[in-house]
């Protein structure tokens, strides 16, 4: 089947998503939480139910109701996921709910996303594709820097410097409070999506470290397999098209004791113990993720 930009294929979609849309054009302290848009969530899972191949799988499944059955007895759970497309979340949350069982059913139905303002203010219809799924929106360091260096004036560095901590703020009340009621944070540690040829694009956060030291679990998922690949910056030009998704996730993992046990092996005098913590994460999980990718091509 030949593969089409997201454009191409679902444009005759996108005036019906901008008229269901309901989520914020710019964010502010005010509305980071944006609960997910069942109208449009609908769409997202017809475009991932057409381009899932029927071959596609949950490995590892016990490892997610383990976790889950966790969470529910009262632990705080965060996944840290990779993070290849815009299409990764919609997968993940499809595959737990049709494809595992009524433990993974219920996990779907209770994760939040981490995400970044650029989803949210850059396109409408990115926009309106971007709220079928419940999200707390954050105001990434990268976005910061990139937006310090287009500045004017130092005032116009400090002015975004300030809505960025007010954003932020706002956004851990509103992920603790999730936390409380017991659903689980997702975050893409990376920040961004993988871009071949470009390494750094896949190297984990330094901050996501402070998600690890807020959290009771952690479960590390990968993701194998991309039924939209990533063309330009232009969102809607990404190419879709069918594939074999295996989703897969490690064992859980206690956060407390995997950070201690790591930072102990650490020397006295490594002066960046938080990204080597976050550095060995995206080791863990790209390992994780060859050895799917070994058994996803022999199936």
């Amino acid at each position: 089947m030949e593969k089409m930009s997201l454009r191409e294929k679902y444009g005759a979609y996108f005036k019906q998503l901008a008229q269901d849309s309901r989520a914020a054009a710019k964010i502010d302290e005010t509305n980071v939480y944006q609960p997910g848009n069942s109208t449009n969530r609908v769409t997202m899972d017809l475009l991932v139910e057409q381009n899932l191949l029927p071959e596609s799988y949950i490995d590892s499944i016990e490892n997610f109701e383990d976790f889950y059955r966790q969470v529910k007895s009262g632990k705080h759970g965060l996944i840290l996921m990779e993070h290849y497309s815009n299409t990764d979340l919609p997968v993940l949350l499809y595959m737990l709910e049709h494809c595992g069982t009524e433990t993974t059913a219920e996990l779907s139905k209770n994760i939040v996303a981490i995400a970044g303002m650029k989803l949210n203010e850059e396109n409408p219809i990115v926009r309106a594709f971007a709220e079928s799924f419940t999200r707390v929106v954050i105001y990434p360091t990268r976005s910061l820097e990139k937006n310090e260096k287009n500045a004017q004036s130092e005032e116009e560095i400090k002015a975004e410097e300030q809505k960025a901590r007010k954003i932020n703020l706002a956004a851990m009340h509103a992920m603790d409070t999730c936390k409380r009621r017991g659903e689980v944070i997702l975050v893409f540690p990376s920040g961004t999506r993988y871009r071949p040829g470009h390494p750094e694009t896949k190297r984990g956060l330094r901050e996501i470290d402070s998600y690890l030291r807020m959290f009771d679990i952690v479960l590390l998922i990968s993701i194998n397999g991309n039924i939209l690949e990533l063309r330009d910056d232009d969102m809607l030009n990404d190419v879709v098209g069918p594939d074999k998704m295996v989703i897969s996730a490690s064992p859980v993992i206690d956060c407390k004791s995997f950070r201690k046990d790591y930072l102990a092996t650490l020397s006295a005098d490594e002066p960046d113990p938080k990204q080597k913590m976050i550095d060995h994460v995206m080791e863990i999980l790209e390992a994780q993720h060859n050895r799917v990718e070994a058994e996803r091509i022999k199936k």
